[in-house]
């Protein structure tokens, strides 16, 4: 489906802006240049009448990403966190599509279900409500179990809701395709690459069989954090377009008055909501990457819930070690150390100036230390990194795009419940007890462990491939087909003491 034809609907987006009132909210939010608002005019002030029109009670900008699809409601939520970003008033406009989406009938939700599950709904739930949140994707309903009374939240994809989604992906190749074309210098950002993870991120979240599985593995993870609740999943009344999980009984993230009159305390929830994501990617390097306050609540003993796990981020270990190393950096004000990390993990080419790098990230970071997060404005921050990321042939690191937004997102989380935050204070106790762990004695035995593991499992089958390889590069003196013993006899030593030497470490460490 990707071509030409998807300039109709990009043509569209602009003319849906103008007509719906949301393209000068939407600039000015954004402190658009004159350049740039120019450029937003011409793509959709001749082609108003094309504009989609959208639902007359709610307000322009949120009026105008309902109207235009899946693709752009998401790209609403990410930003309903970013009120020091997009000004405090769109803010909450746009909180608005984190659950408060027109749903579809119950009446249809039923069918799927029985669908889906092969059951009659009355045999599985005793009661089952009308929807309770509905968003970009599915919507929710409470109900009970009929066979123990378990309440339960189930969630029904929306119907045709893959097909819409890959209409807008289609339309956002095409743009970023004539951003590479006529931008040339922002293909090191690889937006087409973009695109493509973003896709692929999308359609598995479209699989409830995969989030009813991610559900799974995040709890088991995550039961020993203290303050921190992951609902059980119900595998048996789960499949493609439905997901059950146990009921998450609390106040929403998003209400601060309710939290207030509970008696939580706002700076705890908010230092506990960042310290939590940064325990989950660096030390399991799984976490949840749709943390905005819509799939938050507060549970009545103070516990933070989490649900709706379509969206999660996945990082190696060796990947988290530099991100961890880069935030340690930026923590203690070591700037150099920071830049050598970018060189050493590749993100910068290695012909650039390392003392010139390590300056522009002083630049970079200075601002935030000692001062009150309030008056930081994070979109000068990022447009002045960016400005710096181009300067030194940086490209975009496709693996890392979940984990940069989401601590966009969880940052804008933690700071609509405690303004004052700073978030590298809050930051530091988490990324030092990883540096510890993970860099430093217990690490370096830890990797010695897995590395005589690897050892003894392939120790048997190194002489044939060395023959293998030996063959493969036309070594002019062939091995011979039977390899000696006596030949043998060192390896087969080496692979003794590498079992030996992992055991023992093993059972010393654990």
């Amino acid at each position: 489906m990707r071509g030409p034809h998807n300039i109709i609907r990009l043509i569209r987006t602009g003319a849906t802006l103008e007509r719906t009132g949301a393209m000068d909210v939407v600039l000015e939010a954004f402190r658009a240049p004159a350049r740039l608002r120019f450029a937003a005019r011409m793509l959709g002030w001749p082609f108003k009448w094309l504009g989609l029109k959208g639902d007359p009670e709610l307000p322009p900008a949120t009026r105008a990403l309902t109207a235009l699809g899946p693709a752009y409601i998401k790209f609403g939520q990410i930003l309903s966190t970013r009120p020091d970003i997009v000004g405090e008033e769109l803010a909450q406009q746009l909180k608005y599509l984190q659950d408060k989406l027109p749903p579809f009938p119950t009446a249809t939700a039923k069918k799927m279900i029985e669908a889906e599950l092969e059951m009659p709904v009355s045999s599985i739930f005793s009661e089952f409500s009308e929807p309770v949140a509905a968003a970009s994707i599915a919507q929710v309903h409470r109900a009970r179990l009929a066979d123990t009374g378990e309440e339960v939240a189930v969630k029904v994809l929306r119907p045709g809701i893959e097909r819409a989604f890959r209409k807008d992906i289609d339309a956002f190749y095409l743009a970023a395709r004539g951003i590479e074309l006529l931008a040339p210098f922002s293909r090191r950002l690889r937006p087409v690459d973009v695109i493509t993870h973003f896709e692929g991120v999308v359609m598995g979240e479209l699989d409830l069989r995969l989030e009813s599985s991610a559900a799974a593995e995040f709890a088991a993870n995550t039961a020993k954090d203290e303050g921190f609740q992951v609902p059980k999943t119900h595998w048996f009344l789960s499949s493609r377009n439905v997901m059950t999980l146990g009921w998450a009984e609390g106040i929403g993230l998003n209400e601060n008055g309710l939290i207030d009159a509970q008696g939580h305390d706002r700076r705890v929830l908010g230092a506990r909501v960042l310290q939590l994501f940064l325990n989950h990617a660096l030390r399991d390097g799984f976490f949840h990457a749709d943390m905005h306050q819509g799939n938050l609540k507060i549970a009545a003993n103070g516990d933070i819930i989490a649900y709706d796990f379509g969206i999660m981020g996945r990082i190696d270990e060796y990947t988290r070690r530099v991100y961890a190393e880069i935030l340690m950096g930026f923590i203690r004000k070591d700037y150099r150390r920071v830049a050598e990390v970018h060189f050493e993990a590749g993100y910068v080419p290695a012909d650039r100036d390392i003392d010139e790098f390590a300056r522009a990230l002083r630049a970079v970071g200075e601002p935030i230390f000692g001062m009150d997060a309030s008056r930081i404005s994070m979109a000068r921050l990022l447009s002045y990194l960016f400005e710096v990321t181009e300067r030194f042939g940086m490209e975009t690191r496709t693996e890392l795009i979940l984990l940069q937004r989401t601590m966009v997102v969880v940052e804008g989380v933690a700071r609509s419940l405690d303004p004052h935050i700073n978030i590298w204070e809050v930051a530091q106790p988490i990324v030092e007890r990883y540096i510890k762990e993970t860099i430093g004695p217990k690490a370096m035995l830890r990797d010695l462990v897995k590395t005589a593991r690897v050892l003894a499992r392939f120790g048997p089958r190194l002489p044939a491939l060395v023959e293998a390889q030996l063959i493969r590069t036309g070594n002019p003196t062939p091995p011979p087909a039977q390899p000696s013993r006596r030949g043998l006899w060192p390896l087969i030593a080496l692979m003794v003491i590498a079992a030996f030497v992992g055991g023992a470490l093993t059972a010393e460490m654990f």
